[in-house]
């Protein structure tokens, strides 16, 4: 989406994920094949943006070693916006979460509403948004898009993500797998249109996004999870609801309010709903003939992706490689 606005992008990325392409649809860029935390002012210099998404991605993978989800999470990614401001870049876009509102209960949050995570994931996030904005002058402009839970098919698909898991059990077994018991609320939104909001903010006139958060998504895309697993099956066929033998309630539950990026930003203008996301998530799964064994194998699954690199000895327990791969190779034809 940023090529076709006319943005020159290069890439940086630790590349861990390689070999978890589910469908086409990479573009071949420029890229740094480098762990973040090993980023110096060199690899930064004559860019006018960053746009930061690097990091342990959700709650399970933050739970695997906490001290070094801080260190890549937190302190990775407050260290690149130190370097980012010496090196002369402008524009610093970080991708922060509504995890930040962790155990926000039924009311709905604002940017304004306190920060309540509940696991380290969460924790993280909330650090880089208090430290990162303390670095915010007249030439440098940090960003953060709390974005909400992401859904949608895409090249490097995730799994682990709740109606992106709920579709792909649908599919492969006939049952609406739910691993809580379906209380919780949740904020969802498009991969897309999450990508919609980066552009639009990275276009938008600085005064209007200089060192604010917004929260990414539609206010009228919050669902209990049963809800989504309600839309979930009645889009895949002949499925059922089943909830986890022995489940207890989810702490993580918040509602969002959106309004803010759509008042101030109105470029942006986010297009799709879950029951179109699950939709478009069956057809995807329909054509690859999904099974269970491959999202909760160690190929795409997250988390076991990790412990098998580990297992392996191709990657130590710090998350860095042992022997650096080919990553041309390793990337689909």
């Amino acid at each position: 989406m940023l090529l076709s606005a006319g943005h020159e992008v290069t890439g940086f990325d630790s590349n861990l994920f390689a070999r978890s392409t589910f469908c086409q649809g990479i573009r071949q860029i420029p890229a740094i094949h480098k762990d973040i935390r090993d980023v110096i002012a060199a690899d930064i210099e004559g860019f006018d943006a960053i746009i930061h998404l690097a990091g342990l991605s959700n709650d399970p993978l933050g739970d695997l070693d906490p001290d070094l989800t801080y260190d890549i999470n937190h302190l990775a990614s407050v260290r690149l916006a130190e370097l980012a401001k010496e090196a002369g870049v402008m524009r610093y876009l970080f991708s922060s979460s509504c995890s930040n509102y962790g155990a926000g209960g039924t009311d709905l949050l604002d940017e304004s509403s306190p920060f309540n995570p509940v696991t380290p994931y969460g924790i993280s996030k909330v650090r880089v948004e208090q430290d990162v904005s303390k670095l915010a002058d007249d030439d440098f402009s940090p960003t953060f898009l709390r974005n909400a839970t992401a859904y949608g098919v895409s090249p490097r698909l995730r799994f682990d993500l709740v109606l992106n898991n709920l579709v792909a059990w649908a599919f492969a077994s006939g049952r609406v797998h739910i691993k809580s018991d379906g209380s919780p609320w949740r904020p969802l939104v498009h991969i897309e249109d999450i990508s919609r909001a980066f552009l639009a903010i990275l276009e938008a006139p600085r005064e209007l996004v200089h060192n604010e958060a917004f929260n990414v998504g539609r206010t009228e895309e919050n669902y209990q999870v049963r809800d989504i697993a309600k839309v979930v099956g009645e889009t895949v066929p002949g499925s059922t609801i089943e909830f986890a033998s022995g489940v207890e309630p989810d702490n993580r539950c918040y509602r969002v309010d959106c309004s803010k990026i759509l008042r101030v930003l109105p470029a942006f203008q986010p297009q799709w709903n879950i029951r179109a996301g699950a939709a478009e998530l069956y057809k995807a799964f329909s054509k690859t003939n999904l099974t269970v064994e491959d999202f909760e194998g160690d190929r795409f699954k997250r988390i076991a992706h990790l412990r098998k690199l580990i297992s392996d000895c191709e990657v130590d327990k710090s998350l860095r490689w042992l022997v650096q791969p080919d990553f041309a190779a390793l990337e689909p034809a």
